[in-house]
């Protein structure tokens, strides 16, 4: 305990107390990471005598992610003097799983409306060989960019200047980094900005770890893609069932995938409101602050 004491003090007094410091230096790190395990699950299986690719891309991705989570729990307690608790092994597993399984009632739910509206219709089963990828790429986006965004971005801003800050920006941001996708247009960034930019930081905000978001995150993507087959994030995706939209753009989303469609904004939105308001109630909201160290 006394160890612990002293080495938050040489942390206070240190310049990686200034959290915009940290924040720009987990910031660069963790992306450039994170874009090595994109490419590691899309290059590297190819290379892999005598392993199906299928098994070599969930492969890449766990290894991945792991290294992800162990990076960042590397470089927290370097800058902080800390575990990082909002990445540890307690009910990890248990969020993990209530994220996943909110994510795929979420996505169903929007389909669902677009299914009422009659812009969706179902045209037959498809195939599983898109499903290895899929599932790679949504666990590797789930765990790289919940620890981008939510841990680092949201987090340090939160500290240094309150939650509803950290709110905006890191939504904000994360809308913004979208809109490099394929298709993407400032609409189709302000509805990531909404949906997922808040409704993952709610997350986050209410159970205060990175479980529950890496849960949705990657369950959505793979719902949305692996299984309805629909564009992810303007990216291309083979799902096990053939669900074409039929509609104008603000209501399918068009051809960046139904995240863009104002179905998708209002449920996954009514969904933030409602982890707002447990977080609030759960003292988990912190005031707006203006503070260089923090």
């Amino acid at each position: 305990m006394a160890g612990d004491a002293a080495e938050y003090r040489d942390f206070r007094g240190s310049f990686w107390s200034i959290w915009p410091i940290r924040l720009l230096v987990l910031f660069i790190v963790m992306t450039m990471a994170y874009a090595g395990v994109q490419l590691l699950i899309l290059k590297g299986p190819p290379l892999v005598a005598g392993v199906p690719q299928a098994e070599a891309q969930l492969g890449a991705a766990a290894v991945g992610c792991a290294a992800l989570i162990l990076l960042y729990r590397l470089l927290i307690r370097f800058t902080e003097k800390r575990w990082p608790g909002e990445l540890g092994a307690r009910r990890s597993v248990p969020h993990f799983i209530e994220g996943a399984i909110i994510g795929v009632l979420l996505f169903c739910a929007v389909y669902a409306v677009l299914f009422a509206l009659h812009v969706a219709r179902f045209a037959g089963v498809g195939g599983t060989q898109g499903l290895a990828v899929m599932g790679a790429m949504s666990l590797a986006s789930g765990v790289g960019e919940e620890i981008l965004m939510r841990g680092v971005v949201f987090r340090l801003i939160e500290d240094g200047m309150g939650t509803l800050a950290a709110l905006i920006a890191s939504a904000a941001l994360f809308g913004a980094l979208h809109l490099g996708n394929p298709h993407a247009n400032l609409i189709a960034g302000a509805a990531i900005a909404l949906e997922a930019g808040i409704l993952l930081a709610a997350a986050y905000a209410l159970t205060r770890t990175l479980w529950l978001a890496i849960g949705l995150h990657a369950a959505w993507n793979f719902t949305e893609g692996g299984i309805f087959g629909a564009a992810v994030s303007g990216g291309s995706a083979k799902g096990l069932l053939k669900v074409p939209l039929t509609g104008p753009d603000w209501l399918t989303g068009g051809a960046f995938g139904p995240e863009a469609s104002v179905a998708a904004v209002c449920v996954c939105t009514a969904l933030a409101i409602v982890m707002l308001t447990l977080a609030i109630r759960r003292g988990h909201w912190q005031r707006i602050a203006l503070r260089l160290r923090a």
